[in-house]
């Protein structure tokens, strides 16, 4: 059920753009300005004593305002979930197997960019807090049982990019490093889709 309702979430934006694209034109706004609604997925690396890599999707929201000169900032906002889980051991009583399963991520942060390639383009760098929940679980060759649903708080910084499809929709491109309590880092690379209003 779970990835049932993080799938409609990401379709979300393409519902919105079907819609808000031919009635909103904006004509005299800024580019890359307003509230914004995106669907993203992509590749996610958790570290923590070893490391695993899989899948990340997810929606985020923000708004955006512009300063002069191309300079943009905003706020972006953002719920995501991932397959991911690391594990280490040897599922014995002397070397129990460990594995941490992350779960739910919640973001907010800040974000200064700035407009390139004839209007179309934003570069920009963010920062802010994260909050991810992890189940973590141990297995001694006798069964597997759960340990604790911890949620961490930790720091992430990225850089990324906009393109303009049109002056309401955009597609995108991010790297962004998060780094939390108890050891857990993580990279991820992800793309999406997203509606200006």
């Amino acid at each position: 059920m779970r990835r049932f309702a993080f799938a409609a979430l990401l379709a979300a934006p393409l519902a919105l753009a079907a819609v808000a694209a031919p009635a909103a034109a904006q004509d005299g706004a800024a580019p890359f300005t307003g509230v914004h609604v995106d669907g993203l997925a992509g590749w996610d690396d958790i570290r923590n004593h070893g490391h695993s890599n899989d899948f990340t999707y997810g929606i985020g929201a923000g708004y955006d305002v512009a300063l002069g000169n191309g300079i943009r900032v905003g706020i972006d906002g953002e719920i995501s979930d991932s397959n991911n889980k690391s594990c280490y051991g040897a599922k014995t009583a002397a070397d129990p197997r460990l594995c941490a399963k992350a779960a739910r991520d919640l973001y907010v942060g800040g974000r200064v960019g700035k407009v390139v390639a004839g209007g179309r383009g934003l570069l920009y760098a963010s920062a802010g807090y994260t909050n991810a929940r992890v189940k973590l679980t141990e297995n001694d060759g006798d069964g597997q049982f759960t340990l604790d649903h911890t949620n961490l708080d930790g720091v992430r910084v990225g850089v990324g990019g906009e393109y303009g499809l049109t002056r309401n929709t955009f597609l995108k491109a991010e790297y962004r490093y998060s780094n939390y309590e108890q050891g857990f880092s993580r990279n991820q690379v992800v793309g999406g889709f997203g509606v200006r209003f």
